[in-house]
């Protein structure tokens, strides 16, 4: 009886701890980080980002919905990145400094950082492409997915939790007349619409939900500590069980 007790409760305590042990690793070695795209400046879109990183590379499946379809009789290019170095948060409405109504992409700076990454359809994925219209998906919805190297920039504030998804690109039409008539202050040549954000994500190794504003669902924590209890319980279930068969055996 004391023998078995003896083997019980380490087991029980080993099974409690692997429960209550997040996993964000999946079983091709990679870590997946993910985000729910939240509108910005009023686009009317939504989407899923997630990025999962094995070693040097990262492989970025984003979707989007919702978004502006046309620009100068084409469809609208969305230029899209991983920006870093920032708070890991997407900026509101307070970020808007020159009260326009739009929060431009270097408004939200503060809250989301700079370009890391640029989310390119072929070629360069550097910070150089951030802005290149010609190499990103177009049109008012997108699946987009790519495996390619990733910086050691990105890659860091990616694991440390402040790596956040923006896709950038706004419907002229929507937004107030100051803005309509701006232009962008990363492309001059531009309209200040062609590159506003449009959706944002914090990107985070938790379920998403909430991470549009920077922080990550709570959910797998609750589900371990369910497992934990579920394990107490099991546990303690065989503890009596074992109790009640050596009093019968007396």
């Amino acid at each position: 009886m004391k023998k078995s007790l003896r083997l019980l409760v380490p087991l029980a305590a080993a099974s409690i701890a692997m429960a209550m042990t997040p996993v964000a690793a999946h079983a091709d070695g990679g870590t997946s980080y993910q985000a729910t795209l939240n509108q910005l400046n009023n686009s009317g879109g939504s989407g899923m980002a997630t990025v999962t990183l094995d070693g040097d590379e990262a492989t970025v499946t984003l979707s989007y919905t919702g978004l502006a379809t046309t620009f100068k009789d084409g469809p609208f290019p969305h230029v899209q990145h991983i920006h870093i170095g920032g708070k890991g948060q997407c900026p509101t409405k307070a970020n808007d400094k020159n009260g326009d109504g739009v929060v431009s992409t270097p408004e939200g700076g503060s809250s989301y950082g700079a370009v890391g990454t640029s989310l390119t359809i072929k070629g360069d994925t550097s910070a150089d492409s951030a802005t290149k219209l010609d190499v990103v998906p177009s049109g008012g919805s997108a699946n987009y997915k790519r495996t390619f190297k990733l910086n050691d920039e990105t890659m860091a504030s990616v694991k440390d939790g402040i790596g956040v998804v923006v896709v950038h690109g706004l419907d002229p039409s929507t937004l107030s007349k100051k803005a309509q008539k701006a232009k962008s202050p990363l492309v001059p040549e531009l309209p200040l619409a062609a590159t506003a954000p449009a959706l944002c994500g914090a990107l985070s190794t938790s379920p998403a939900g909430g991470a549009g504003t920077g922080t990550g669902s709570t959910a797998g924590f609750e589900n371990a500590g369910l497992l934990g209890f579920g394990g107490l319980l099991i546990a303690g279930g065989a503890v009596a069980g074992l109790r009640r068969r050596a009093i019968k055996s007396n």
